[in-house]
């Protein structure tokens, strides 16, 4: 039988919620100071309707300074322009993408958020209602290796072979393979395979946040098409509702259609080209300086930085500061490589 755990670390400038299944991270939750609470999943706001586009059933929600969402609606149910409405979001923003509302009905007053998200803790739990919450060192260790694994693209499969995931604007691709490995027993070791990297999936497109529709193109030939689609559903079924499932096809492939419903953590913690933001790796400077903190009471850090990471730790440095004390300087080196850099005693 499967096993959750759960682990919160409330750091500085960010709380990171994880999930694993069976010691493996399945959930990598993230939730920054500087996040916009209108655009949580599970925030309920008044949004006035701003413009709407019959032709493709979508309303353009205002939620106040700035911030929009979209809403999809039925030809008989069509809402008014300037409208008030209480609103739910149901699928937080992509890039290039508006969040998603649902609608609830008609409200009264000026947009504004009504009730706040559910917090990590409280989503923890949702998640796996029979686990004990874990916090501290180990929870920092988990939440590590979980945002580690989720920006892989390549990921072992038990028993050998790996899983390629590779999000693009259209789909998730998901590529099955054995190498060299499959030996005189080919059809026996590829049925497995495939049957494992169904589960591996599902747990890592959860992990990685990925929805849409998923293509994965599994190894080998002659497929039990029954056997792959009860494995599939029996992977997916923690993403119902909204999970469709299509049969093997005759080039040996599977689609599938998830919900979207967090922002991918490749967006959250990356740039656009794949690197790891400024802000994401200011996060990882100063998780070292409180390690080193923690590890030498009293002793002055020193870290060196690229100028980037500098300046996008200095407002987290102020809040380390007033956990650990001015005890540490942060010193911008135009020569070191953005994702390098070092912290030892002064």
């Amino acid at each position: 039988m499967s096993e959750r755990r759960i682990y919160l670390d409330r750091g500085i400038g960010e709380t990171r919620g994880v999930v694993t299944l069976d010691g493996r991270p399945e959930r990598l939750l993230i939730r920054r100071d500087d996040d916009d609470p209108r655009l949580a999943l599970g925030a309920r706001l008044v949004a006035r309707v701003a413009s709407l586009e019959p032709a493709l059933g979508t309303a353009f929600l205002d939620l106040g300074g700035g911030v929009e969402a979209i809403l999809a609606f039925r030809p008989d149910a069509r809402p008014v322009r300037g409208q008030a409405l209480e609103i739910e979001i149901r699928g937080e923003p992509r890039r290039g993408k508006l969040a998603v509302a649902r609608a609830f009905g008609p409200a009264e007053g000026a947009p504004r958020l009504t009730a706040q998200a559910p917090d990590i803790t409280a989503e923890l739990h949702a998640l796996a209602p029979d686990a004990r919450l874990v916090e501290g060192h180990r929870a920092i260790e988990e939440a590590d290796a979980a945002e580690a694994e989720a920006l892989d693209i390549l990921h072992p499969l038990p028993g050998g072979g790996t899983l390629a995931i590779e999000p693009t604007r259209a789909l998730t691709a998901i590529d099955v393979d054995l190498g060299e490995r499959k030996g005189a027993d080919a059809k026996r070791v590829t049925r497995q395979a495939n049957l494992a990297a169904l589960g591996v999936a599902a747990r890592l497109l959860r992990l990685k946040g990925l929805g849409g529709i998923v293509v994965i193109d599994l190894v080998g030939r002659g497929h039990d098409g029954v056997a792959l689609l009860a494995a599939a559903r029996a992977a997916f079924a923690p993403d119902n509702p909204g999970v469709s499932i299509g049969p093997v096809g005759r080039f040996g492939t599977m689609e599938l259609s998830l919900p979207r419903r967090s922002q991918p953590l490749l967006e959250r913690l990356c740039r656009q080209d794949g690197a790891p933001s400024d802000r994401t790796l200011a996060q990882r400077l100063i998780r070292r300086l409180q390690a080193e903190g923690a590890v030498q009471p009293g002793a002055r850090l020193a870290a060196t930085c690229a100028p980037a990471i500098s300046a996008a730790a200095a407002p987290l440095a102020a809040l380390l500061a007033q956990q650990i004390g001015a005890r540490f300087t942060i010193h911008a080196d135009p020569a070191r490589p953005r994702e390098q850099f070092d912290v030892r005693a002064a």
